[in-house]
């Protein structure tokens, strides 16, 4: 009986350090993927855009270019298979189907070409996906992983998460929150040694915050404009969700793929002429905005300008993903928050005369619209906290985030990474 017990506790302490290494290795792997693939989409989105901005040729150029070098792309070299977002993780740890290595390249390359050339989202869903399909290949090296698949796929999303905000909270709350819903000891194990081999790496390389913010305080009076804001977030939210399923619903549609080419490109550089703000990832504008917010009096051409910003970035960002772009809801979500907080904040300001701080509505907007997009709102905190490197707001974000994410439910019950086809309408 005591060599049998030395025996299975022998064979426990071999399982426990193979899981400890494997998720080093995913950590650190998926972490350079993220630092790199955001490096390289930071400095070619701002070479371009400034392209554009010089020459507007190039607003009708870019996306045309991009969608079409994507679809060739994945005909001739990815194996003519479509990206379907984070729906093909949430197959894979719910079915004994594993996410094949080639989604590694295709995510982020197209991810990468998507941003870069116009297209209105983000690299963060290309980078979850991709991340993840580290950890589906290395739980496929040894017989041992097979029961921990779902763990370390999780432990490759919470690496890729890090590495893009500079928070390891957000990183497992996103896996836990969005991809495995149950935590076990091995998901502990996995997912916090990936996130600290993440963070380690984003300290060796003095990654600093993707917004470089001053948050002073913020005020008890300002309670009730927080709760009108996060109601206005999930309303948002919803806007943004519905026009997802509704484009790629209508695209679908759509048998030959030059037409959706040629439809998305169209539209794209329409919206991206009249908007350059809703060109990529749209970060280069929320540091601008961010610099500049108590200096922007509300007047009524700015007012217009946000509220079409507002109305026509789920639409752009919507036709970007089903024509053929690769990405997500992250970013949009982000850069409509902002907008949203600034435009309600310079309303209150104007016509009200609150005196509320249009900065601290950015920043709770933000995290407000993606909490009630991805139904996440404890991942939004700590990801926006993590972004601005500053957790004085932290606790109206996280009433608005929790009241965002209520109200989006009540509304419409899913996102859009939980829809059935059947639930379009």
């Amino acid at each position: 009986m005591n060599k049998t017990a030395q025996i299975k506790k022998n064979h426990q302490f071999i399982v426990f350090r193979k899981l400890v290494i494997v998720s080093i290795l995913i950590g650190f792997l998926s972490a350079f993927l993220g630092i790199s693939l955001k490096k390289i989409t930071e400095y070619y989105e701002g070479i371009f855009f400034h392209e554009v901005s010089v020459n507007p040729i190039y607003y009708v150029i870019f996306p045309v270019f991009g969608l079409s070098v994507i679809y060739f792309l994945r005909q001739y070299l990815f194996k003519k298979k479509e990206n379907k977002g984070i729906k093909e993780v949430f197959e894979s740890t719910k079915s004994a189907k594993n996410l094949p290595s080639y989604k590694i390249p295709s995510h982020f390359i197209n991810g990468l070409l998507t941003v870069i050339f116009g297209g209105s989202t983000g690299i963060e869903v290309s980078t979850v996906v991709a991340t993840a399909t580290i950890g589906s290949v290395a739980q496929q090296k040894e017989n041992v992983f097979r029961k921990y698949k779902t763990e370390l796929i999780c432990a490759g999303v919470a690496a890729g998460i890090t590495a893009l905000f500079s928070s390891p909270i957000a990183g497992i709350l996103f896996a836990v929150e969005v991809i495995s819903r149950k935590v076990t000891r091995a998901f502990i194990i996995s997912n916090v040694i990936a996130v600290s081999i993440a963070f380690a790496l984003l300290s060796i390389l003095k990654e600093e915050p993707l917004f470089t913010v001053s948050i002073t305080t913020w005020h008890l009076k300002a309670i009730p404009y927080f709760i009108l804001l996060g109601i206005l977030a999930g309303v948002n939210s919803v806007y943004l969700t519905r026009c997802v399923l509704f484009f790629k619903s209508q695209f679908g549609k759509i048998n030959k793929h030059y037409y959706k080419i040629v439809i998305g490109s169209i539209v794209l550089s329409v919206s991206l002429f009249i908007f350059p703000q809703l060109y990529g990832e749209g970060y280069h504008s929320l540091k601008m905005i961010f610099g500049n917010s108590t200096q922007l009096p509300l007047t009524i051409t700015l007012a217009l300008t946000f509220i079409g910003i507002l109305i026509l970035k789920p639409i752009v960002t919507s036709i970007t993903l089903a024509s053929g772009g690769d990405g997500g809801v992250f970013a949009p979500s982000l850069f409509i928050g902002a907008f949203l907080g600034l435009l309600l904040s310079s309303i209150l300001n104007t016509f009200f005369n609150t005196q509320v701080i249009p900065l601290n509505f950015m920043i709770i907007g933000m995290a407000a619209v993606l909490s009630a997009s991805i139904h996440a709102p404890f991942t939004a905190i700590f990801l926006v906290c993590g972004l601005t490197n500053d957790y004085t707001l932290f606790l109206p974000i996280l009433a608005v985030c929790l009241i965002s994410k209520y109200t989006a439910k009540m509304i419409y019950p899913h996102t859009v990474y939980t829809y059935a086809p059947s639930l379009i309408k």
